[in-house]
């Protein structure tokens, strides 16, 4: 196997300047394009194929970057975790996967692991008071990249890319009223999700705007571990059984949706015909459901290729040892209308 110092004798140049096209260095900016094409072809000519070990070993950098998720089950995590592995893919990090599956205990043991493997940098898909709080620290500490996605951090030392769920919310529930809905119930997300509060910020912000009464018993709180099918569907039972009329229903999430259309169906209820419902997220599923969910869409794929992008940014300026301002940017939310939502049928 031809090697780097013999690729560049090839084509007369210095090591440290092939290293840098092949390598995607920052620095290989300031190299002409000309020159850059030249060591591209002459790799492909010659067959080279840069040693990952030794150039860790050279450089003391590990090439990898820790994707912290709060439970890998949740299909909003696995959705946006593929597209930061799509976005990675051009680049020359390998992606190390962390479930910390809820769990304090786990999140610091697996931090100490990204510690002791020379993790480059973290992008947390997550939104518990908990991640944020703990990655806070650990950005104060040691001054690695930190990208957190689905929590709007303006104001700290962490960089983020999240929606606006309070405009999401807030675009649910002009949905159901433009279809006449007035007696609106909720499930509402854990306390100690972040989105939770945000996303109830949007609806009391339309209610006062409109006028419209919130019932206190037609509010179904969820508790962690988190959201579910499961959670949805005991939370929707039990708006039920307290007998109070109710013609539309605003889930959390499409996956708290989910188990609250099984429970009404069960109970004999037909979505939307006798309860109209919206979900929040637009998984995968949400398009293919019984039926089709009306939801508010994050646009999964974009927090995923900006995370990285802002997370490439960080590292670039963190191993030339310049300063940065933490970078925040805010996407907005689209309202998707399926068939899970109708007209309040009059009586």
């Amino acid at each position: 196997m031809i090697t780097i110092r013999q690729l560049a004798k090839e084509i007369g140049l210095s090591p440290t300047t092939v290293s840098m096209v092949l390598n995607s260095s920052s620095l290989a900016r300031n190299i002409p394009e000309t020159t850059k094409n030249r060591v591209r072809v002459a790799a492909k000519k010659f067959d080279y194929t840069p040693n990952p070990f030794a150039r860790s070993l050279f450089s003391r950098r590990s090439g990898s970057v820790a994707i912290l998720l709060s439970d890998i089950t949740d299909p909003y995590c696995t959705i946006v975790m593929k597209g930061i592995s799509s976005s990675l893919h051009s680049s020359n990090y390998i992606p190390v996967l962390f479930d910390i599956d809820n769990s304090q205990a786990k999140f610091k043991d697996n931090l100490q692991k990204m510690v002791d493997h020379r993790l480059e940098g973290i992008i947390g898909i997550a939104n518990s008071a908990l991640l944020e709080t703990a990655l806070l620290t650990t950005a104060k500490k040691r001054k690695i990249p930190i990208v957190l996605i689905g929590r709007d951090m303006e104001g700290t030392d962490i960089s983020s890319v999240s929606v606006d769920n309070e405009k999401g919310t807030y675009f649910a529930m002009k949905h159901l009223y433009d279809l006449g809905h007035r007696a609106i119930a909720f499930i509402k997300g854990p306390e100690d999700i972040i989105d939770s509060a945000q996303r109830w910020k949007g609806i009391v912000r339309f209610a006062s705007e409109t006028g419209l009464t919130i019932d206190r018993k037609l509010i179904m709180p969820m508790k962690l571990p988190g959201t579910s099918h499961t959670a949805g569907f005991t939370a929707a039972r039990e708006l039920l059984r307290r007998k109070r009329e109710f013609t539309a229903l605003l889930a959390f999430d499409d996956v708290t949706a989910f188990g609250a259309i099984r429970a009404f169906t069960e109970a004999g209820k037909n979505v939307p015909v006798d309860c109209s419902v919206v979900g929040f997220d637009d998984v995968t599923t949400a398009a293919f459901y019984n039926p089709p969910l009306t939801t508010i869409r994050q646009p999964m794929k974009v927090l995923a290729s900006l995370s990285v992008k802002i997370f490439l940014e960080l590292t670039d300026a963190f191993f030339e040892k310049k300063e940065i301002s933490p970078v925040h940017r805010k996407i907005e939310p689209k309202l998707v209308i399926r068939a899970s939502t109708a007209p309040l049928r009059t009586r």
